[in-house]
């Protein structure tokens, strides 16, 4: 196996483009997670609108934090894994997660909300860990766990995992709906940024492998 990640990683960076491609996007995401929690924290401190949401009136909340977290990151580590044998499905999904990311930017300053009032604030410790350790609670147009997941889905292009990340997106779509992290609105309009993203990434790369090397 090792040999194996070798060689994939050997073969991938001999063509000059992805030698251009790795470094610039490692780079690129790199400055977005920075960029990222101190764009949270102006959010939190922001007023916003407070929606009345039929289907959150439906169910009590119930705390599923730990269940969330446990498929997202579960999902995330075996991705990963198997990805770091693909070099160039890592990263292209490296550049779509960046693009949902800006998207992501986009929509929650377009959109500010309040956090539902029966809300149990979910303290997500990769935020944490980048953030300034406060809990937020308005980062909510739209899902990020949700919109993660389902980019998970899309990357991988077939196989178990790739339905399994599916069955993922479902179980933390509804569990952040339960836990009234979310609004309905914010999970059922994850996946379809979540394309977008991908979408997007699969036209820059395909421009970018247009033009031959010199």
């Amino acid at each position: 196996m090792k040999q194996n990640l070798t060689n994939s990683w050997k073969v991938f960076l001999t063509e000059n483009k992805n030698r251009v491609i790795a470094p610039t996007l490692l780079l690129f995401i790199s400055i977005l997670l920075i960029i990222y929690p101190n764009f949270l924290n102006f959010i939190e401190i922001r007023k916003g609108v407070l929606l009345n949401d039929p289907i959150l009136a439906l169910i009590k909340p119930i705390d599923l934090t730990w269940f969330i977290f446990g498929t997202l990151y579960s999902s995330i580590i075996l991705a990963v894994i198997y990805l770091l044998n693909k070099p160039e499905l890592l990263f292209k999904g490296i550049l779509a997660y960046s693009i949902l990311i800006i998207i992501r930017l986009i929509a929650m300053y377009m959109v500010p909300l309040e956090a539902p009032s029966t809300m149990l604030a979910l303290n997500d410790p990769f935020v944490q860990l980048f953030g300034t350790g406060k809990i937020l609670t308005k980062d909510l147009f739209f899902s990020g766990h949700t919109s993660m997941m389902f980019l998970l889905f899309l990357i991988i292009r077939k196989g178990l995992l790739k339905w399994l990340f599916l069955l993922g997106t479902a179980i933390v779509g509804i569990s952040v709906i339960i836990q009234h992290v979310h609004y309905s609105i914010d999970v059922f309009s994850a996946p379809f940024f979540s394309y977008c993203s991908y979408r997007i990434s699969l036209m820059i790369l395909n421009n970018f492998n247009k033009h031959p090397e010199k």
